[in-house]
């Protein structure tokens, strides 16, 4: 690295992330790159960090670039590789507004967890299609101190558990991933959702996200959440040939989550970008050694 490296700050419901245009795919960042941008002491600091890449460039889009000309190349806090982030999606689509890449509209973001349909409204919400949940079959608990509860498998491009509990702080600090049961349910580690009822179709959560820890808000999660919601409430769009909406607290806001009788899930909620600087590489080399 002999140039200094752009980058920017947003977040999406406060949950923040770390920006790095890339266009061509040049700029090298290992997982301990990562980490060292997203650590809040001695970094940037971020819950991940989106990588801006056009798809033509990036081995693993290359497949998608006729239908998205821009991959959100998304890495968790910890460096390792993630497949979707639905705040980081609208994060990352108000940085290509702000960057001029796009205007407010409609557009399509490449994922690890397929393309996805972006809306960036003129009153300055954006909304996402994040596709299908996928219910996988299987009982799986989640735990924490003494307390254990069943919790839904949801899949929305990554994995979640969903558990429904009487107040918050049962969830614990979730520092550390919840232990889960069985074992093989989740190969690659999960997310872990914590959940109480507001009221009708209102709920809030705490989650602890995989390679993050808890943090402010996760959009899949919510979208998971309201997917878990509606087959507990019976609300399930496909049952009742009606769109299921669900108004959805996190810590660091709200929101609106809307699965349709076909399926497909939409969320809209907040982006916005904090500030921008340059990354000094002598120190990047030497945070990473």
């Amino acid at each position: 690295m002999s140039t200094r490296i752009a980058f920017l700050k947003g977040h999406g419901t406060e949950n923040d992330f770390v920006i790095v245009p890339d266009p061509e795919n040049v700029i090298d960042l290992p997982p301990s790159a990562v980490a060292a941008l997203c650590d809040r002491r001695a970094g940037v600091g971020g819950d991940g960090l989106l990588h801006v890449v056009r798809s033509a460039a990036h081995p693993e889009a290359r497949d998608m670039a006729g239908e998205a000309e821009w991959f959100m190349d998304y890495r968790n806090g910890d460096g390792s590789v993630s497949e979707m982030c639905g705040n980081g999606v609208r994060v990352f689509a108000r940085y290509l507004q702000r960057a001029g890449h796009v205007a407010a509209g409609d557009l399509a973001v490449a994922t690890r967890g397929g393309v996805k349909t972006v809306h960036i409204s003129k009153d300055g919400d954006i909304t996402v299609g994040m596709g299908k949940a996928r219910l996988p079959e299987g009982d799986v608990t989640v735990s924490v101190g003494g307390r254990s509860w069943p919790a839904r498998n949801v899949n929305m491009g990554n994995p979640h558990a969903v558990a429904f509990v009487d107040d918050l702080a049962h969830a614990g600090d979730l520092y550390s991933p919840p232990p889960f049961n069985p074992a093989t349910a989740y190969p690659d580690g999960v997310n872990v959702e914590f959940v109480v009822d507001r009221g009708p179709r209102h709920v809030a959560l705490r989650v602890h996200e995989r390679g993050a820890g808890e943090t402010r808000s996760c959009g899949t999660g919510a979208c998971a959440v309201a997917v878990a919601a509606a087959r507990r409430d019976g609300a399930d769009p496909a049952v009742t040939g009606t769109h299921a909406t669900y108004t959805v607290d996190v810590p660091g806001g709200t929101l609106v989550i809307t699965e349709r009788p076909d399926g497909q899930i939409e969320m809209t909620g907040p982006a916005v970008i904090v500030a921008e600087g340059e990354i000094d590489s002598a120190w990047l080399e030497s945070a990473i050694r």
